[in-house]
């Protein structure tokens, strides 16, 4: 099934090929903010950008760059060493970001990546990697979050730190050229409930693609590791509702889903044809957006949602 729409978070969404071209150009100028090889790391953001930031986490470490944890901003635990924090924050805003760069400032390295060169995160950081060309008008994040993790992912490959079996940048952007426009099926635009699973570097992405289908449809969405979905959570897995694995599927999950009825999506198995799984994140921000606009919900203004959290004397 094609989509169209002329919503701005589409026209977003359908640029992310171009921008991570952009990204992996701007390496060069960008590298001073990111990690070291051999550092211990903190990565830290809130939502989207937490997400991705444990999707990093994973492939920095697997790949041997160097020890990495990642946090939402909130919930770093102080009392941990490590030699640098690296925050991820699209408006540069964010209290909970700002608040911790502020407070380890001078006892630890910082770096930060935004799109937004006029806000305090510039001060807040030691360095900061700027993707201004990433930059969205629409309050749900797509190309500025997938544009952080081809930077990053591009960082590692000139360092030779890229795990086994993650594809090369290029490849990637090939791939996320067919999956602005490869068709979703019918079943899954029409599904009344999706679950989303991941596997090591791709469970951030599950958990990234079942918010963007809360955050712009108001769906009922779930997200878990692939190996986790028998405990439990396959008990809501049923005709009209949509399993969708980032990744290579476990052995035997496909049975299971069929088994009790449920619709599974599964295109980033390692099989012929398949896709990245980040590319294969397109195809789920394109279903969000189809989503909310059959539910009568306008994609560039969610609900209950703005661009970025600031906080007043501990209230939004």
């Amino acid at each position: 099934m094609a989509l169209s729409t002329s919503s701005r978070t589409s026209a977003e969404i359908a640029s992310q090929p171009t921008v991570w071209r952009q990204a992996a150009a701007s390496l060069p100028r960008q590298a001073w903010a990111l990690p070291r090889r051999g550092e211990r790391v903190a990565v830290v953001g809130c939502g989207t950008s937490w997400f991705m930031a444990q999707s990093y986490a994973i492939l920095r470490e697997t790949g041997g760059h160097g020890e990495t944890d990642a946090f939402a901003a909130s919930e770093f635990p102080s009392g941990r060493q490590y030699d640098r924090v690296l925050a991820i924050t699209r408006s540069g805003t964010t209290t909970e970001v700002l608040d911790l760069l502020r407070r380890v400032k001078g006892t630890v390295a910082t770096g930060a990546i935004t799109a937004d060169p006029e806000t305090p995160v510039m001060q807040a950081a030691d360095a900061v990697a700027v993707l201004d060309f990433a930059d969205e008008e629409s309050v749900v994040q797509t190309r500025f979050a997938t544009a952080n993790l081809a930077l990053l992912r591009a960082h590692l490959e000139s360092e030779g730190a890229l795990p086994a079996g993650v594809l090369p940048l290029d490849a990637v952007v090939r791939d996320a050229e067919r999956a602005v426009y490869e068709g979703l099926d019918a079943a899954v635009v029409g599904a009344e409930q999706f679950t989303f699973l991941g596997t090591g570097w791709t469970c951030g992405l599950a958990q990234e693609a079942a918010l963007k289908m809360r955050e712009a449809a108001g769906a009922w969405t779930e997200a878990y590791p692939a190996m986790e979905y028998r405990h439990g959570p396959i008990s809501i897995t049923g005709p009209g509702r949509v399993t969708w694995a980032f990744g290579r599927l476990p052995e035997g999950l496909d049975d299971d889903v069929a088994r009790v009825g449920g619709t599974l999506v599964a295109d980033s198995t390692g099989t012929a044809g398949s896709l990245d799984p980040l590319a294969d994140l397109i195809r789920a921000q394109r279903l969000a957006v189809a989503c909310a606009e059959a539910r009568g919900y306008d994609p560039d203004r969610p609900r209950n949602l703005t661009r970025s959290v600031v906080l007043q004397d501990g209230h939004a």
